[in-house]
């Protein structure tokens, strides 16, 4: 599975998804790094066939209404350290990739998994 790490999530968990198999890539890997368009970055996620991962509610609001990107994780944590973040998510990806295999756009927040569409 394929992910695009947003801007505001940290660097290291497109290192740590790659050490677990996955192909990741995080925007501060791409021309225009951290300053990359979300526009680019939807474009990126379709072309690539990623799974755009971030905190951004942009991306919630494009999905909702044009459905881009095709596949959206949004964490919804608030504001943790980064040790806590992989600590949610790391474990939770076996079940996150399972999830997108029928679902579009999944939540992850400090207590649950949602899934939505």
């Amino acid at each position: 599975m394929k992910f695009l790490i947003d801007a505001q999530l940290p660097r290291r968990i497109a290192k740590r998804l790659g050490e677990l198999g996955y192909d990741a890539v995080h925007t501060l890997d791409l021309p225009g790094a951290n300053q990359t368009p979300d526009a680019e970055i939807i474009a990126i996620a379709e072309t690539e066939k990623r799974i755009v991962v971030t905190k951004d509610a942009d991306f919630v609001h494009t999905f909702i209404l044009y459905r881009r990107p095709p596949k959206l994780l949004l964490v919804s944590t608030g504001n943790i350290s980064n040790a806590q973040l992989e600590a949610l998510l790391l474990p939770a990806m076996p079940t996150i990739v399972d999830a997108f295999a029928s679902a579009s756009f999944i939540e992850l927040s400090q207590t649950n998994l949602i899934i939505h569409a």
